[in-house]
């Protein structure tokens, strides 16, 4: 399967303009139908804590649902929304007819800015298929937690998308923790930065494909940018059954901490 993220510079609070950058970028880019594309959090809007101008109505969903008709691909959006129950920051996954697939909630806003005090938290992990994966996507501060990718794995997953608005001050968190997360769990890790800059923060970009053995399929740098790989499900299952460290974990519940000293 062509896996294809989309490294953009978000236009502050400006939907529109940001619609018109993954426009451009996708026509650039001629992504091949069935491909799987994937845009940074919080794209239409960059990490904004004004939930009134940063949250989607449903047009900016309406207009990229249209792009990925167009263009025959699934697309996974990072977007900030406004819901039935006030604001979230969310990932949205479009079919190729357009129509919504479905939608995570970030599990794990960021503290630091007061992000939950804004956009409402989520409480599960969704996964889908596509092009022989079981997809879970998550979003920036999630990957810090380890606990729900396992959660998804044990359920299936495959492939992990995470969406990201990741400040350059932490940069090699970022790329160090995409590699764990692919290494432990035996999956392909895409990682959707974006870069540029807004009121608050720089962005490196850096986003990356990381292979289900560690090792880099496509690596962007510092600005915009469409990032490209082949990516196969069939060698990820290869490799599940050839290295069974999914197998041999000991769950919770089978093993306890004991305090030597006080």
């Amino acid at each position: 399967m062509e896996l294809l993220a989309l490294q953009t510079d978000p236009v502050w609070e400006d939907h529109e303009a940001n619609l018109s950058q993954v426009a451009l970028r996708l026509a650039e880019a001629a992504p091949a139908a069935g491909s799987l594309v994937i845009l940074p959090e919080m794209a239409l809007s960059g990490f904004s804590m004004d939930a009134g101008r940063a949250a989607d109505g449903g047009a900016g969903v309406a207009a990229l649902g249209a792009m990925a008709r167009r263009h025959g691909i699934m697309m996974v959006a990072g977007l900030a929304r406004k819901t039935e129950d006030g604001f979230a920051n969310e990932a949205v996954v479009l079919g190729p007819d357009g129509r919504e697939v479905g939608s995570y909630r970030k599990l794990h806003p960021f503290s630091p800015p007061g992000e939950g005090r804004v956009w409402a938290a989520g409480d599960r992990v969704v996964t889908f298929r596509w092009g022989g994966f079981t997809v879970a996507p998550f979003l920036c501060y999630d990957l810090r937690f380890p606990e729900i990718f396992r959660a998804a794995a044990e359920a299936g997953a495959d492939l992990f998308v995470v969406m990201a608005s990741w400040p350059s001050r932490r940069t090699h968190h970022w790329s160090l923790l995409l590699r764990a997360r692919a290494v432990e769990n035996l999956a392909v890790v895409a990682g959707v930065n974006r870069c540029g800059e807004d009121p608050a923060f720089r962005y490196e970009g850096a986003s990356a494909v990381i292979g289900a053995q560690g090792e880099v399929l496509a690596e962007a740098g510092s600005g915009p940018a469409v990032l490209r790989a082949e990516v196969d499900a069939g060698s990820v299952r290869a490799w599940r059954e050839a290295f069974p460290a999914l197998r041999d974990r000991r769950p919770a519940g089978s093993w306890r901490v004991v305090k030597l000293m006080e």
